[in-house]
């Protein structure tokens, strides 16, 4: 092989629903990054859910495919996948295996076991999530411990996750972030639907989960005397009392519309909404508030580390705390004064553009997976 020949490598991508399966955030993470990574010539499989996809191609937009089957419940369906992905990955010949969520942390000792070179994205404090307690809460934490000790590469989607896993596992990892499209609005009659009219709405975006803190967000709206609406976007795919409760609250400012699959719907709403309220507390570079400032939007978010980081300590967005009033007052004060969310909107993409491009992501990926190669060739010379 020539010194200077570069070898790009075979990606095997494990531990999401499946690829084109656009479902939530790591579903579209695979999509932006493996269509970009091909198109740069990278040979990237995707591994998907046997029983999510009707027709089941073996490639699609020069993606390769696998499909693996799974058990039919919620809290395994996931893990049996990854499980049943790996051990298949294993027995051919892909350069490097790309694994994400950290629930599949114990998964890396059969990599490791058959000399694998292998990557994790970790995402976020799962064991710290309200949905996951006792022996949940505690199996995400043994996962992520597990992650560190046998992947080859840590990777974090926020600097203030970096930092998290060097103080609790003393382990150093890479921060590659999640990214967004930037998205101008295209048709704002499409908001009608709902009754809403251009800047007479805040709008919330996410699961009904506690970690969200929809209540919360809803509490503190209902006690100002805004004539605006707020629209709640979202919902659980099961029975659940903490969505159940947010959803029998009688107010005629309070929109609920459930899961919004239309993707151009969902961008009008946030293009015309007067704010964006964020309100999730666990994890690293969030989607949801990405789609905001892609959309430009005026982000009033929860303050957490991951916040602060997302939002450049207040440069592209403003914060409010749990304390009860902080966001009521923040409403008001920003109704007022409406210059505040006037310039946020202006500013918005900019930070997309600085940080969290889909283009700039890739890069970061494709640099890692060549120095990644590098060091295996080094270690077969």
């Amino acid at each position: 092989m020539k010194a200077k020949e570069i070898v790009k490598p075979q990606i095997a991508i494990i531990g999401s629903r499946g690829y084109p399966y656009v479902y939530s955030g790591y579903e579209t993470f695979v999509k932006e990054l493996a269509e970009r990574l091909v198109n740069s010539g990278i040979d990237v499989t995707v591994y998907c859910h046997r029983n999510l996809f009707l027709e089941k191609p073996k490639k699609l937009n020069n993606i390769s495919l696998v499909y693996i089957p799974t058990i039919e419940k919620k809290s395994l369906s996931q893990f049996i996948h990854s499980f049943l992905s790996i051990i298949h990955a294993c027995f051919h010949p892909y350069d490097i295996l790309f694994v994400v969520n950290s629930g599949n942390g114990p998964f890396g000792l059969i990599t490791r076991l058959f000399r694998k070179k292998t990557m994790i994205n970790v995402d976020g404090l799962e064991w710290l999530r309200p949905k996951w307690k006792g022996l949940g809460a505690k199996y995400f934490y043994y996962a992520s411990k597990m992650a560190v000790r046998f992947y080859d590469v840590i990777v974090n989607d926020s600097f203030a996750m970096e930092q998290i896993y060097l103080d609790l596992f003393n382990t150093k990892s890479t921060v590659i972030a999640y990214g967004a499209n930037i998205r101008y609005s295209q048709n704002p009659l499409l908001i009608s639907k709902w009754g809403l009219h251009p800047q007479e709405y805040y709008l919330i975006v996410g699961r009904l989960i506690p970690d969200n803190n929809a209540d919360l967000i809803i509490e503190e709206f209902l006690k100002t005397r805004s004539s605006k609406k707020l629209l709640i976007v979202g919902d659980v795919p099961y029975e659940d009392q903490y969505a159940l409760k947010l959803k029998r609250l009688k107010d005629e400012r309070l929109v609920f519309t459930g899961y919004i699959t239309n993707q151009t719907e969902l961008a009008e709403l946030y293009h015309q909404c007067f704010a964006y309220i964020h309100g999730h507390e666990f994890g690293g570079t969030n989607p949801t508030m990405l789609d905001a400032l892609a959309t430009g939007c005026a982000v009033i978010a929860l303050d957490t580390v991951f916040t602060r980081e997302m939002l450049a300590d207040g440069r592209f967005g403003i914060f409010y705390s749990k304390v009860s009033g902080s966001l009521s007052h923040l409403i008001t004060s920003i109704e007022e004064d409406q210059s505040v969310p006037d310039k946020l909107r202006k500013h918005a993409r900019e930070r997309i553009e600085q940080t969290y491009t889909w283009d700039k992501i890739t890069r970061q990926y494709i640099k890692l997976f060549l120095t990644m190669m590098n060091k295996k060739q080094i270690e077969q010379a």
